[in-house]
């Protein structure tokens, strides 16, 4: 169930503690827990290195396998199972752009972008967007855009096309969609100046390379299709449409389920929101059976990823129990199961400000009250 009572807490910090830290005692600074943390920040050149060598071999095969199975539902599978994979390598990407995945920062940038390139994700777009906006400024309104909630009165002033478009993204069903439009169309590939500040001639370069390589991708599909004699709209759709749609979905399944909860409070005043310790009180940590979580290089142990960067993917599990074990009560930990998804669904359509806590369309309470951090 979810630890969900979060007092007030100012971010003075107490003495350094080798043992849990108690409810009723301040939260510690960021830099005294950060340094429970430092032991597992090793990174590690070489299992990095394979790591990647071998999801993107296993993404190579799965689209190959989308060519060489000759029934439909075999490709489709290979399909699915390839969106998988540019989730798990786009994982690797995101550890490369934090600079945690290797000791050697100028080779992160380099298996950062052979990371991403599956999920056509432009590397310099991403790490602005990802590093400075949203870890900076978690849950932070107006500021972090990542699912970020309207109010009821931002939802009734939207033109009914647009509200329709709100209830589909926060339906449950809607993740593939939020994620295609409002993060990779609008924000990833060559956005307009409305939804990034500031140009760069890397942000261009890195859009023509993403841009090229879905071209080389759909033409190596339509090759293989004449030259074996199936459909080109067939192996184009399992070989490309369904794992980029599939990878769609992951990613904004995730992205939702690390910052949404009603637990999970954002903030519309800036200094309410640094005393709220925003680092640990607005990410969830989310568990899954069969050791799912590993599958998926341990993304879902999230607080520990927001409390320090630097902690590499493989060091993520050991980091997220320091965590839980010197902060007893404070983190969100949340078992999965579809039933809590839609029910978070179901609840968390709309923010309240004032109320402090999640609304549905109409405006009526669905979670309780957040403490004031005032």
């Amino acid at each position: 169930m979810p630890q969900s009572s979060m007092p007030a807490e100012s971010l003075q910090s107490p003495a350094v503690t080798e043992g849990p830290v108690s409810l009723d005692a301040p939260m510690p600074h960021r830099k005294v827990i950060r340094s429970w943390l430092t032991p597992l920040s090793e990174r590690r050149t070489a299992m990095a290195v394979g790591l990647l060598v071998l999801d993107w071999v296993i993404f190579a095969v799965l689209i190959a396998g989308t060519i060489v199975f000759p029934a439909w539902w075999a490709k489709l599978l290979c399909g699915l199972a390839a969106g998988f994979m540019i989730g798990r390598l786009f994982i690797i990407g995101h550890d490369a752009c934090h600079q945690s995945y290797t000791p050697h920062r100028g080779l992160n940038r380099i298996l950062g972008r052979i990371a991403m390139v599956p999920s056509l994700t432009p590397y310099s777009l991403w790490e602005v967007g990802h590093n400075v906006v949203h870890h900076g400024y978690t849950n932070l309104k107006g500021v972090d855009f990542v699912w970020a909630p309207l109010t009821k009165e931002e939802f009734d002033a939207l033109s009914p096309g647009r509200r329709v478009l709100e209830r589909i993204y926060r339906s449950g069903w809607g993740p593939a969609l939020y994620y295609l439009i409002e993060m990779w169309w609008l924000r990833m590939f060559f956005p307009r100046k409305t939804y990034m500040g500031t140009r760069r001639p890397e942000f261009v370069w890195d859009g023509v390379f993403v841009s090229a390589v879905a071209a080389l991708w759909v033409a190596g599909l339509v090759w293989a299709a004449v030259a074996t004699g199936q459909s080109v709209w067939m192996l184009v759709g399992m070989g490309f449409v369904v794992p980029f749609l599939f990878w769609n979905a992951m990613i904004g399944f995730v992205v939702y389920v690390h910052h949404t909860h009603t637990s999970v409070q954002w903030h519309d005043d800036k200094q309410a929101w640094a005393k709220a310790a925003p680092f640990v009180s607005t990410t969830v940590h989310l568990q899954f059976p069969w050791k799912v979580g590993g599958l998926l290089h341990h993304i879902m142990e999230h607080t520990a990823h927001h409390v320090d960067m630097s902690v590499p993917l493989y060091k993520l599990k050991a980091a997220q129990k320091k965590l839980e074990d010197m902060l007893p009560g404070r983190i969100i930990i949340q078992r999965f199961s579809w039933r809590w998804y839609f029910e978070t669904a179901r609840k968390c359509k709309l923010y309240d400000f004032t109320r402090r806590c999640w609304t549905d369309f109409q405006g009526r309470p669905t979670s309780a009250q957040a403490p004031s951090y005032a």
